[in-house]
């Protein structure tokens, strides 16, 4: 049988039922943040049925209302408020995000030219790797508005720093907040400036040495991951992307980094790539320019370059 979006109700689609597809429709199910459709490739469709079934069934036993269908049709994207593209093959050991590129180009023209044809106007939120290359490609072939194509990659990368850090001090991971900025990969700026714990300066706690050994663990935290198990994260990345379509879909205007369209704030223009953004029912509403040290300036110029150097790279492709 099946199921018709109702009205009242929102609509989530996710492109691609592997891990981190799994894990979103989970999540979204369990906050019933809105009704799923777990898309994939035809070859996948039976997966995406089955996960759909199995996590119809868990609602039953945890008393979550929400319809989730799979398929392998983009028809049934169609009125989706939010979209969530995790498609792409992932990372294997070894790889770096870049070798990725030429697989997932690919994939995400054929994604986003199906998207463009069934759901326009959603909210689109791009996971699959190499990151900011991607959600520029989304966002050319899929001719959506700039505001409404953005990328997660900084609330995840900053969510691991907080982890390092409250792990390092000793403090509860609930009061650390951190920024990260820049292109998703080796070249993320964290903006050690503005890290706190409860809004006092972070610098205050933690000597210069074991903070650059944090910045390092954190620009390798999707590595590190793939080393011990053989393939990327899912439960963070999953929840950091429900963090950032929720902010949209209730309106919440967090302050979040997301990989956003830059059109001239931090120096840079017509590149995608992580800022300080505030999400809300328009998107990204605001790109927020706020004030880095010279070191900072230096390494998040040197990111733009290597992102640009991506983008340029994909458009020979």
């Amino acid at each position: 049988m099946t199921h018709t979006h109702s009205q009242g109700r929102k609509k989530i689609s996710i492109i691609g039922a592997g891990n981190i597809g799994g894990e979103l429709a989970s999540l979204i199910a369990r906050t019933e943040l809105a009704d799923v459709v777990l898309l994939d490739i035809p070859e996948k469709e039976g997966l995406c049925k089955g996960k759909a079934l199995d996590l119809e069934q868990n609602g039953t036993i945890l008393g979550y209302d929400c319809r989730i269908t799979g398929t392998a049709n983009y028809k049934d994207t169609a009125g989706s408020d939010v979209v969530v593209i995790t498609a792409g093959v992932p990372r294997k050991p070894g790889m770096s995000r870049d070798d990725l590129l030429s697989i997932n180009l690919k994939i995400m023209r054929s994604v986003a030219a199906n998207l463009k044809d069934n759901c326009p106007g959603a909210f689109v939120i791009v996971i699959s790797n190499p990151l900011d290359a991607m959600v520029y490609e989304c966002a050319k072939v899929g001719g959506f508005a700039k505001n409404m194509v953005c990328g997660m990659a900084g609330v995840l990368d900053s969510a691991r720093m907080q982890l390092f850090l409250a792990q390092e001090l000793g403090v509860s991971v609930k009061d650390v907040r951190a920024m990260v900025l820049g292109g998703h990969g080796d070249t993320m700026v964290p903006v050690t400036s503005y890290c706190t714990v409860n809004g006092v300066p972070i610098k205050s706690f933690i000597a210069a040495d074991r903070l650059a050994a944090i910045v390092s663990r954190t620009a390798n935290g999707g590595g590190e991951i793939v080393k011990l198990m053989g393939t990327s994260a899912y439960y963070a990345p999953a929840t950091a992307a429900v963090a950032m379509a929720a902010s949209y879909l209730k309106d919440q205007k967090r302050l979040l980094p997301a990989a956003a369209y830059c059109n001239g704030e931090f120096g840079i223009s017509d590149l995608y790539i992580g800022v300080p953004t505030v999400i809300g029912k328009g998107g990204i509403e605001k790109v927020v320019e706020i004030t880095l040290t010279d070191d900072e300036k230096a390494m998040l110029n040197k990111s733009v370059a290597a992102v640009r150097e991506l983008v340029d790279a994909g458009a020979k492709l």
